[in-house]
């Protein structure tokens, strides 16, 4: 009895941990990689969470109207390396910010950041051109 118990506490942990690296994705997976675009908008929203960081921008169309754009990004122990906390995006919410990235295949207002410019002109590129298109 003992032996089939192990066994099956063998078995669950081996599914669960399985389960987090089939739900990671490749960006080439949900974004069109090929065709980088930029969008320039307001910063409205930062979520500094894991697997990846995701920031909203709100853009004015045209006609005036509001669409806002969500992009996901790299992880925050990323940040952190390349020395960006949580306070300096925080600072720039409200604040006019140009990004560049890919969009979703499903053609939504949903791209993967690529490169983020502030208000300052300062800027952080978050993959190298030529990860850019093979990622």
């Amino acid at each position: 009895m003992r032996h089939k118990i192990y066994s099956v506490a063998i078995v669950v942990t081996a599914l669960l941990a399985t389960t987090s690296l089939w739900a990671h994705h490749s960006p080439s997976a949900i974004f069109d990689m090929s065709k980088r675009f930029a969008l320039t908008g307001t910063l409205t929203k930062i979520d500094w969470i894991n697997p990846h960081i995701v920031v909203a921008i709100d853009v004015k169309s045209e006609e005036g109207k509001i669409q806002t754009w969500v992009f996901e990004s790299n992880p925050p122990s990323w940040f952190r390396r390349v020395g960006v906390s949580r306070s300096d995006f925080a600072k720039a919410i409200g604040q006019s910010v140009m990004v560049e990235g890919v969009r979703a295949k499903d053609g939504s207002s949903y791209g993967y950041l690529q490169k983020i410019t502030f208000a300052g002109g300062n800027s952080l590129e978050l993959v190298s051109p030529s990860e850019a298109n093979t990622r």
